[in-house]
Order: C-alpha cells, then sequence, then structure tokens
C-alpha cells in the first residue's frame, strides 16, 4: 500500500522563521530597552508564533503571518511613507517569506489552508501594490528652474586686478583666482551634449599601489590649458605637458622625492600659472612689512634689489636632505612665465611651461624649501596638495599638518614670496597674526596652529587673498587652544596683499570639534542685491553651509543666524553655545531610529540599536567617551571639490552629500601606546592616525555603516542642486548617482551615492560632474538640474573636469579618471578629453 508522508516544508520554514523570530525578536527587546520602537519585538513574536503553528503543522500559522504582514506594511508605510527604498528595508524578509508560506511543497502540509492562502496571498499583493507607487514616486526631489542672467548689473565681468582669461583657456584650478569653476564657453549645450564623444586618451602611467604610498593615494588634479597645451600633476608629483588638440605628451618632469616621508595624503590638486609678460611691467618688488619685531632695513632691501641668496641663507631651516629640483633635468635661467608646483617633501618648485626645465632664477636653484623657520621638522609632517596663488608679485602658499596624530606638528602659517625672485616677502602665523614681517633665524612659527590645506581664492583689484582655515590638531579635543587660535580655526581669513596682514574673519564654526575645516576654496562672485552690485564670496563648508559674505567686508550678504548648539564637551573640554547657520543651508534633518536603514530588516534594527547606544542631539553633538554620531560626518556636506557659481546667473552648481561618522574618544595613559591603531600599525614611515600623541584622548573615528557596510542611514546620500546666490533659494535638488560600482553586485541602483571632486558650469547652460563614487561622468541641465548625459570611465572620477577650446575650434571637456583611494574607487592613471564630432 502507498504511504503519503507529510511534506516537510512547513518544518523547514518553521525553522527559518523561529530563528529570525529570535533574532529581530531578542534585538526588539534590547531597542526596547534603549528606549527605542517597539515594533521588532512585536515582529519577531509573530514570527515566533507562526513557526510554532508551521511545527504542528495547523493552517493558522497562514493568518498569523497574514496579519504580521499587513502590520509591518502599515508600519513601514507610517514610518517611511511612500518611499521605495525605506520600505524596502523594512518589508523584504518579511514580504519573501510570505512568498515562501504560500508555495505548495509549504501549503500541502497545512491541511485544509485555502482561506489563511487567500489572506495572505491578498495581503502580498496589497505589499506589491503600495511598492509599486513607492517606485513611481521620488520624495527627495526637488523641481524648480535657476534664473537666467540678471541683466546688465550683474552680467559685467568684475574686475580682478589679473590678466583676463582667454575664453577659451584655463589658467587657475577655478579657471581664474576667483574660483567660480565657471567657463564662458557655449559650444556645448543641453541641446548636442549627447552628441559628446571621446577626442583623446592620455594615460599618466602613475597608479597607486608603490611601497609608501598612504591610503590615501589619489588622482585629483584639474589641468590648466594655456595656449595650445594642457598642464597636470600626477599624484607621485610628475608634471605633465600634453598637446591640448591630440592629448599628446610634450614634456614630463619628475622631481625627485625624498622618500620615506610620513603622509596622510599623496595626492596633487593641480598647477599654478603666473604669466609675467601678461602683467606689465612689475608694480615695484614687493618688500617685508614692517613692524611686529621681524623685518629689518638689511631684509627689505635685499627682498627690494632682488637679492635671492640673502633671504635663502637667513631662513634656511635644519638640514632635511632635501632633493634639488634640477638634478638631473632641464634648467631655464630666467622664466617669464612660470609653472608652480607644490611636492610631498615640502618643497615649491618653479618651471618653464614652454621646455618643462627647472626655472633656476627662482628661489634657490629653481626652489623654496618650505620648512624654513618651521617647529617640529619632520619628512612628511608638512607639503602641500592643493594649487597655489599667484599675483602680479607673489607666490602664496598654505600647507597641511597631519591631522590627529600628535599636539607637536608644523605650522599652518601662510606665506608669500616673491614671485620672481622667491624671496619670503611676508608671512601670516594665525598663532602670532601681528607678526607678518619675514621671521628672524632661529625664530619659527607657532607649533600645531590652523592651516590651510584646500585651496585659496584672490582679488587682486581689491588687494585680499581669502584662505580657508582648518582647526589646531587635535581636532575632536580643544582643550589647550589659545584664545588667538581659537579665533582662526575653521574660518575663512582674508589676509592683505601687500602687507598679509588681517583684513578681515569670518568663523564658520566655533571651537571646532568635528574636524570641520573650511574645506573648500571660496568662490568670488559679483552679486545684484536690492539694484546694486556687491562683491561677494561664496564659502561652502563641511557641516553644510553656503555662506555668501561681502569680500570687501567679511559681513554676511545673506543673513547668518546664531543658533543654540548641544553642550557638554569632554573632560577638560568646552562647546560653543550656538553656532552659525546660514539662510543658505544645506543642513540635513536631525536623525531618528525612522531614518535608520539596511539591507534588511535585520541590519536595519542593528543600526537603530547602534543609534540608540550612541550619543547623539543633532548637529555639532559633541564627541565623547561614549561614541557620538556626528552628522553630517568630516567627509562633509562639501569638500575640497566646492561648487561652481555662473557669474551671469548668480547661481551655484552644488553636490552635497551626506554621510553620518561615529567619533569616539579613547582616555590616553602615556603617550606612547597605540590606542587606536593596535596591532595594525602603520607599515614604514605612514603616520599613526588618530592617536593624538600629547593629548588626553585618542579618537575612533569611522563611517556609520551596518554589519554589511552599507551606510546606516537611509539613502539618498548623494545629490545634485541649484541655488540662487542673491536670494538663498535650493531651485532643485536630485538624487545623484548609482551603487553601480560601490556594492558586490555591480547593479546600478539610482540611489543618490557620495561624491568627492567638484562641479564645472559653462555658459552653454550645461554643468559636468565626475566625482560621484559610480564611474561615470555626467552633464547636466542647469536651469532644471537634469541628467542629459553621461559617460562610462575606466577609473573612479574623483576630480574637478575641466574644459576649453582646441585648435580646432571644438570646445573640450577633459575628466581625470584615477580613483581615491579611502573612497576604495577604482585606480587608475587616466585622462579623457571629449568633444562634438567634427564640423558639427
Amino acid at each position: 500500500m502507498h504511504v503519503v508522508r507529510p511534506s516537510r516544508g512547513p518544518l523547514v520554514l518553521a525553522i527559518l522563521l523561529a530563528l529570525l523570530g529570535i533574532g529581530i525578536g531578542g534585538g526588539g527587546a534590547w531597542l526596547i530597552a534603549l528606549g527605542g520602537s517597539w515594533f521588532y519585538a512585536g515582529l519577531g513574536i509573530a514570527m515566533l508564533v507562526t513557526a510554532g503553528l508551521l511545527w504542528r503543522r495547523s493552517p493558522a500559522a497562514l493568518w498569523v503571518y497574514a496579519l504580521a504582514t499587513v502590520a509591518t506594511l502599515a508600519w513601514a508605510v507610517w514610518e517611511a511613507g511612500l518611499d521605495w527604498w525605506p520600505l524596502a528595508a523594512r518589508g523584504d524578509i518579511v514580504f519573501v517569506l510570505g512568498a515562501l508560506l504560500l508555495l505548495p511543497w509549504v501549503t500541502r502540509g497545512l491541511g485544509a489552508a485555502r482561506g489563511g492562502r487567500f489572506a495572505l496571498a491578498g495581503v502580498l499583493l496589497l505589499a506589491l501594490v503600495v511598492g509599486g507607487l513607492a517606485l513611481s514616486r521620488e520624495p527627495h526631489r526637488i523641481d524648480g528652474a535657476l534664473p537666467m542672467a540678471r541683466g546688465a548689473a550683474g552680467a559685467a565681468p568684475a574686475a580682478t586686478g589679473a590678466p583676463p582669461v582667454p575664453e577659451g583657456e584655463w589658467h587657475a584650478y577655478g579657471r581664474t583666482g576667483f574660483g567660480q569653476r565657471y567657463s564662458p564657453l557655449a559650444q556645448i549645450t543641453p541641446e548636442n551634449v549627447q552628441r559628446l564623444q571621446v577626442a583623446w586618451h592620455f594615460r599618466t602611467g602613475d597608479v597607486r599601489g608603490r611601497p609608501g604610498d598612504p591610503e590615501e593615494t589619489t588622482f585629483q588634479v584639474t589641468p590648466l590649458k594655456i595656449g595650445d597645451r594642457l598642464f597636470l600633476c600626477t599624484p607621485h608629483q610628475s608634471v605633465i605637458a600634453l598637446d591640448a588638440e591630440s592629448g599628446r605628451e610634450v614634456w614630463r618632469y619628475e622631481p625627485r622625492i625624498q622618500s620615506a616621508l610620513a603622509l596622510q595624503h599623496l595626492t596633487c590638486r593641480g598647477l599654478s600659472y603666473h604669466d609675467g609678460p601678461a602683467y606689465g611691467a612689475p608694480s615695484g618688488a614687493p618688500t617685508p612689512p614692517a613692524g611686529a619685531g621681524g623685518g629689518t632695513a638689511e631684509r627689505a632691501a635685499a627682498t627690494a634689489t632682488g637679492s635671492r641668496v640673502q633671504a635663502v641663507e637667513e631662513h634656511r631651516p635644519p638640514a632635511l636632505n632635501l632633493p634639488a629640483a634640477a638634478e638631473g633635468a632641464r634648467t631655464v635661467a630666467e622664466c617669464p612665465r612660470k609653472l608652480f608646483m607644490p611636492t610631498a617633501d615640502g618643497r615649491l618648485i618653479a618651471l618653464d611651461p614652454e621646455t618643462g626645465g627647472v626655472c633656476t632664477g627662482f628661489g634657490e636653484n629653481g626652489q623654496i624649501n618650505l620648512w624654513a623657520n618651521m617647529p617640529h621638522v619632520a619628512p612628511g609632517g608638512y607639503y602641500s596638495t592643493s594649487p597655489v596663488v599667484v599675483t602680479r608679485d607673489l607666490v602664496i602658499i598654505g600647507g597641511t599638518v597631519l591631522d590627529n596624530v600628535s599636539t607637536r606638528e608644523p605650522s599652518g602659517v601662510i606665506r608669500a614670496f616673491d614671485v620672481h625672485t622667491g624671496a619670503l616677502v611676508w608671512n601670516w602665523d594665525s598663532g602670532n597674526p601681528e607678526q607678518t614681517a619675514p621671521l628672524p633665524p632661529g625664530q619659527t612659527y607657532t607649533p600645531n596652529s590652523p592651516n590651510s590645506w584646500s585651496i585659496s581664492s584672490v582679488d587682486e583689484a581689491l588687494g585680499m587673498v581669502y584662505v580657508p582655515l582648518g582647526n589646531q590638531p587635535p581636532d575632536q579635543w580643544g582643550g589647550r587652544r589659545s584664545d588667538v587660535v581659537e579665533r582662526f580655526s575653521s574660518a575663512v581669513v582674508a589676509l592683505d596683499l601687500g602687507t598679509g596682514r588681517v583684513r578681515w574673519v569670518f568663523q564658520t564654526v566655533h571651537h571646532d570639534l568635528w574636524d570641520y575645516d573650511v574645506p573648500a576654496q571660496p568662490s568670488l562672485v559679483d552679486l545684484t542685491v536690492d539694484g546694486r552690485r556687491v562683491p561677494a564670496l561664496v564659502q561652502p563648508t563641511k557641516q553644510g553651509e553656503l555662506y555668501v559674505l561681502n569680500r570687501e567686508t567679511g559681513a554676511p550678504i545673506l543673513p547668518v543666524t546664531e543658533v543654540a548648539a548641544p553642550q557638554g564637551a569632554a573632560p577638560g573640554d568646552r562647546t560653543a553655545p550656538t553656532q552659525p547657520v546660514s539662510r543658505l543651508s544645506y543642513e540635513p534633518p536631525l536623525l531618528t531610529g525612522a531614518e535608520m536603514w539596511g539591507a534588511t530588516i535585520l541590519d536595519q534594527l542593528a543600526c537603530r540599536i547602534a543609534l540608540r547606544r550612541l550619543r547623539y542631539e543633532g548637529r555639532y553633538t559633541p564627541p565623547s567617551l561614549q561614541g557620538s554620531l556626528i552628522y553630517p560626518g568630516n567627509f562633509g556636506v562639501f569638500n575640497w571639490g566646492g561648487i561652481a557659481v555662473d557669474p551671469e546667473r548668480q547661481v551655484a552648481f552644488t553636490t552635497p552629500t551626506y554621510l553620518a561618522f561615529v567619533s569616539r574618544l579613547v582616555p590616553r595613559q602615556d603617550d606612547t601606546t597605540l590606542y587606536v591603531q593596535g596591532g595594525n600599525r602603520p607599515a614604514g614611515s605612514l603616520p599613526a592616525l588618530g592617536e593624538n600623541f600629547g593629548a588626553p584622548f585618542a579618537v575612533q573615528l569611522h563611517p556609520f555603516t551596518s554589519v554589511l557596510g552599507l551606510p546606516c542611514q537611509e539613502p539618498p546620500w548623494g545629490y545634485v542642486a541649484g541655488a540662487d546666490l542673491t536670494t538663498g533659494a535650493i531651485a532643485w535638488r536630485h538624487p545623484n548617482g548609482t551603487t553601480r560600482d560601490a556594492s558586490p553586485v555591480p547593479l546600478p541602483f539610482a540611489m543618490g551615492v557620495p561624491n568627492l571632486g567638484g562641479p564645472v558650469m559653462t555658459a552653454g547652460g550645461v554643468a559636468f560632474l565626475s566625482g560621484t563614487i559610480d564611474d561615470y561622468v555626467r552633464a547636466y541641465d542647469v536651469t532644471h538640474g537634469r541628467e542629459i548625459w553621461r559617460s562610462r570611465l575606466p577609473a573612479g572620477g574623483q576630480a574637478t573636469p575641466m574644459t576649453y577650446l582646441g585648435r580646432d575650434g571644438r570646445q573640450y571637456l577633459v575628466v581625470v579618471a584615477g580613483g581615491h583611494g579611502s573612497l576604495g574607487t577604482r585606480a587608475g592613471d587616466h585622462v579623457i578629453a571629449y568633444a562634438l564630432p567634427r564640423g558639427s
């Protein structure tokens, strides 16, 4: 006789549901104990009840699970609305298990289960309908339009005091010293941009991964276009000239870089260009400013007569055995035009743009040793990753010091050198701001003073250079900062070009405990306000503000208000009672448990538990021993890529990014133990980041992610947005980028991903961006923000594109694709030019 054996399907599914019920229910109980949502515990109980009924082969299991599913759907819509990704995280496992319960190999073992099958099927169908509605909506999108040109009052170009840059060229990091990242070229338009094609593709041969490379070895350069050539630098400090129409290499300069450097970053964001003949006759050689106990008549006379030897001898630093720029290289005695290249070992080298030869008439045989008068001399402890500022008479340079390694770092001094001779003209040290005359022999700048690692802007007509500053290490504990250091920390400072003295200062964060350095180049633009022209400065910040200031006075053009900030700093420290907020702000909303996310309900639950265990009271929550959630994190809403500004339309194209970080202070018992690095000690000379030797606390700093490595806060994490600089209104905002290159499975979900690298805008009404963590360069219609073109890149594009006019009359777009070490984007050495087809 044939025996019908009962299906094992219900038993297998019962075990799975029981395990999930224990996990979700147990996690839910923990969350309740922390003061969070009760839902997870209830769902866990429902799963356990369903598992028990399945084990007994009771058809009531389907009814219980149908009720649990409809409750989950209602809860998900209540918390997340019709937003697909948050809904999916809450319901994916629940839906899949419901579908499994309806399979014949399960229902056959449940006997008379028709009613339960219909009930569960109906609930799952309802979930599909709700999911379909959510997929059709874009709740994070703002649609609108930016204004067109403002008319004559706003359209006339601002007087920069520098020679005009030809329309088809790109002479500085932001095209001009104003840092707008705007081109007046209009050949590429929203109507024809889809026809862009690769015109040429150059490989530099420089890829990260060499011995001694820090993790953050990155190809971030924005090339210059001067005449018929492009000029760029690579992460390992090569300088290359290319023919702008063909991409053919014209010359290459390979500086010998000192080895065994304690580098935190290895990059070169760009070169700087000085066109002496375009400026005409010198205005008179600059002399060091008098006063403040520094200069002497002899030193001033030496500079005024162009003597280089005396200046070099007086400020010679301790021996570092730095290489000579001219050794083994082509040399040129005098260079009427110069390219300036800062190096990772603390030098500034001058090159001839025509030949690539070292300009031996500048500085000490072609270079300036930036270790002069520096405290705490240590190879790799001070260098400049960003292009310098050039004016008629000066080359002005800042530099980076190591973050959170020790309290014994070099100075963040800003120095101005004679652009022709290399003689030091003035120095501004934020720890000793009144003494701007060159220091005499034997004196050093203030150790650990706030530094400027980013790019400065300059208005020669107004006679000011605008310097974005960071704070004094350590970043997350400020109990020993002096009043003078506090005044300039995390601020934009306007310095007088003639003397180096402070003209005005605007602080973007008070008593910064979050590594909210001012990260981006200020953009200078003239705005039409109440019918009159106002010289403005637009300063993006890591915390999401765009401050719009009068660049003559530093006074806000768009209102800035002080708002109460969370209190309660670590022992020995304090917090500022208020923080400034601009009318034009990309501040993210407060994170709550409802904003936690994950690939499944399990890691979403884990993120909710993690959030409850951290200290979090909104933006500016102080770092703590408990561990604080810092949102936005020090990656920044904006970083070194900055924004693009259209001076005709007086609008900004921006790329806000939102990632939360965790900051945990670790008490130090001595000055040698590696509390953060532990057994993962850095190789070779690389620095022990986060240790803060000399401070009472080390710091553990990491992204706020789930066990799967995904951000704990729900997407989108990155946008493009257009803002009106005269009103502070954000006209449109769209999630930007996909997960194609940021997930184990290369699925191009359009979730809105982080960006690192700046945009460029053109008079044709098109903006370009390549910095998203998927490997694409994209074009956007500036007016409405719509993506109108994209092209696949062979590596990460974490750099700022630029555009120029070739000899053939075509407008070219150049994109650098080399990847970013700490972001983990694909490494490469690519320089790619796009153009419209010939004859179009």
